[in-house]
């Protein structure tokens, strides 16, 4: 049970790996883009294209989705970013349900579990498995694998070494599972735990009053998506959205804009990045370089 790229991946190692997959289940079509053409997920698109049982329920509750799904008779589900299950979906096979989410449990439930270790500054996170429950990624761990998180790296180059990481971890689950190996730890519960709530237009705002290393980190943790975005104001105003930055020795106040020899950069709370890698409204993704060959800031050009 998944949707995304990632979900996509785990469902092509249980299938490299030998394991019988009975169906797949997978949010329903949804319009996306400027067009709001209907898109398939990329699971279902890896589905079709390796002929598997297919099912895409509006409602988990549902009936009919519920018989169809008891019809499969499968031994495990696993479940790689998808929503909430209830509970006679998860209690239904014999064996087990379990999910893999990209953190190492109990830090970083939720839904932007990548974004958060990088934005965190985290020099490591991993891959964590665990029998699902009624509450949110709470249930009993069975497998962890850890791996280092770059200084510099960014949530798309994390992704991709995760999905790597918990291709073994799902795969080695499943033959634990098979063997009757799989042990079962409780999670450990404190007020102290990292959380990864869902990102939205608020918590992806670069605050230039914060420390450059802060900035930093929020820029890397969001590329390349959702960004971090700020706002441009000078002889007019530009929604702004930044990919890469680094941080530079020089100090500015806060969101002032300096450019110097077609490079571009922002104060902070304590110095300064240099921008790097940037996208203006209705423009594509572009070296900061690039699109200094194309416009120009004035002296009292700030973001904030």
């Amino acid at each position: 049970m998944g949707t995304p790229e990632f979900a996509a991946g785990i469902l092509d190692a249980i299938i490299q790996k030998g394991f019988n997959v009975v169906g797949v289940i997978t949010a329903p079509d949804k319009p996306a883009g400027r067009g709001q053409k209907v898109q398939f997920s990329a699971v279902k698109n890896y589905a079709l294209e390796n002929n598997l049982r297919l099912l895409q329920p509006a409602k988990l509750r549902d009936p009919e989705f519920l018989s169809e799904l008891e019809s499969l008779k499968a031994d495990v589900q696993v479940v790689v970013a998808f929503r909430m299950l209830p509970d006679v979906v998860w209690k239904m096979p014999p064996l087990a349900t379990f999910n893999l989410h990209a953190s190492l449990l109990p830090d970083y439930r939720g839904a932007a579990p990548i974004n958060w270790a990088i934005i965190n500054g985290e020099t490591k996170t991993g891959v964590t498995t665990f029998f699902i429950d009624d509450k949110i990624d709470t249930g009993a761990t069975i497998l962890s694998r850890e791996i280092s998180i770059g200084d510099d790296e960014n949530a798309g180059s994390l992704h991709d070494r995760l999905l790597d990481l918990g291709r073994e971890a799902v795969t080695s689950t499943l033959t634990m599972i098979a063997e009757g190996n799989a042990s079962a730890t409780p999670q450990t519960n404190s007020a102290e735990l990292k959380e990864a709530p869902k990102l939205d237009r608020t918590n992806t705002r670069i605050d230039w009053t914060q420390s450059s290393a802060t900035v930093h980190n929020l820029i890397r943790g969001l590329s390349p998506y959702p960004s971090a975005w700020t706002m441009f104001q000078d002889a007019q105003e530009w929604n702004v959205k930044i990919f890469e930055a680094r941080i530079h020795d020089a100090k500015y106040p806060p969101g002032k804009i300096s450019i110097d020899n077609k490079r571009m950069f922002i104060g902070t709370g304590d110095g300064s990045l240099e921008v790097l890698q940037l996208q203006l409204p209705g423009k594509k993704r572009m070296a900061a370089r690039d699109v200094l060959n194309g416009m120009g800031f004035s002296d009292n050009a700030i973001a904030e």
